[in-house]
């Protein structure tokens, strides 16, 4: 399957994704997928980062190119309240985005 397939169907089911970010073992809960200057860009809240649980769950922005090694897995997740499908920066570039 694609990664632009794994992500989407994250979105769709509301199951998070493990990947590796610069480096980085993480477990991302994909919010939307967008593009912005012809590349494909995710947003999402990272559950896990090599191990360890954040500081602080907050929307992060990842380069779709930059997620090596990604799979689905079977870890549901509720959208974050702050998360904002119609913010200016989603406009007319929204593929596919989680619903409230």
């Amino acid at each position: 399957m694609s990664q632009n397939a794994l992500i989407l169907e994250g979105i769709a089911k509301r199951i998070c994704i493990a990947a590796i970010y610069n480096r980085a073992a993480i477990k991302l809960a994909p919010h939307i997928l967008y593009t912005r200057h012809d590349q494909l860009y995710v947003d999402g809240v990272i559950y896990e980062r090599d191990g360890q649980p954040p500081k602080e769950r907050k929307i992060g922005t990842f380069k779709l190119d930059g997620l090596k090694e990604t799979k689905v897995i079977d870890l549901p997740f509720t959208p974050e309240r702050s998360f904002d499908p119609s913010a200016e920066k989603y406009v007319q570039t929204t593929l596919l985005a989680v619903q409230a």
